[in-house]
């Protein structure tokens, strides 16, 4: 007979959401069942599902309770969130951020976000949906660093990604902003390319935030005058 926890890891291997439930529903003492082989790093079954993209599954885990009272975490304090965001599996993400969007700006031993690894790993899609449903907004949620000063802006660079790029900079992405080396993200980019992107978005950013602010300095002033009309300037 084959141990429980193997047939359930199994299960979740093979994409079987309904053998999943039935083997929990029998072990529920089972419902994380972390990965104890020495490179396992205590994975727990969603943690399995959402880096191999199994939909099913993961809505079936989280049914179950397997989320509850708090997010599963492995051995890197990491969350199925950011395993799912690092492998680019958007309809996993899609599903953990709607569940729990304060999962999203939780950070693992490295001090990184499921932001900073959608963005490393080059994921256009996953960083619009993470930036989406960030709790505080986007803005708010790329002020993250790990603990090297790393943020979301110097992972993208590193990967190379221009679509990410440009995202995270629209969404409010500090480009001066430099990690414990004193590097901000143009000094990690990939290639000559992306540096040229990377250089040619922020400028085009700063001279589109300098407009806004010129602007509404304007709107400011010309508020304040006092509007005199002709009847007004006739009594006086």
């Amino acid at each position: 007979m084959i141990d429980p926890s193997l047939r359930l890891r199994r299960a979740v291997h093979s994409n079987d959401d309904l053998l999943v439930r039935r083997i929990i529903k029998s072990h529920p003492d089972l419902i994380h069942n972390p990965d104890q082989s020495p490179n396992g790093l205590s994975n727990s079954n969603l943690h399995l599902a959402a880096s191999l993209g199994y939909l099913e599954v993961s809505k079936t885990l989280v049914e179950l309770g397997h989320e509850l009272p708090t997010p599963a975490l492995n051995e890197n304090h990491q969350t199925a969130l950011m395993l799912a965001a690092a492998a680019g599996h958007n309809e996993i993400i899609h599903f953990l951020c709607e569940y729990d969007p304060s999962c999203i700006l939780r950070r693992d031993s490295r001090g990184r976000d499921a932001i900073m690894e959608a963005s490393l790993g080059g994921h256009d899609t996953a960083v619009q949906l993470l930036l989406t449903f960030a709790p505080g907004g986007a803005q708010a949620a790329l002020q993250n660093a790990d603990v090297d000063g790393n943020t979301a802006l110097h992972f993208a660079s590193s990967n190379g990604n221009i679509n990410v790029l440009q995202i995270l900079l629209i969404a409010g992405a500090d480009p001066d902003r430099r990690n414990v080396w004193s590097w901000n993200a143009v000094s990690y980019s990939a290639t000559v390319q992306s540096e040229v992107a990377l250089k040619s978005f922020v400028a085009a950013e700063k001279d589109k935030r300098r407009q806004i602010k010129t602007g509404t300095s304007e709107s400011k002033r010309a508020a304040g005058l006092r509007v005199v009309d002709q009847d007004s300037e006739s009594n006086e």
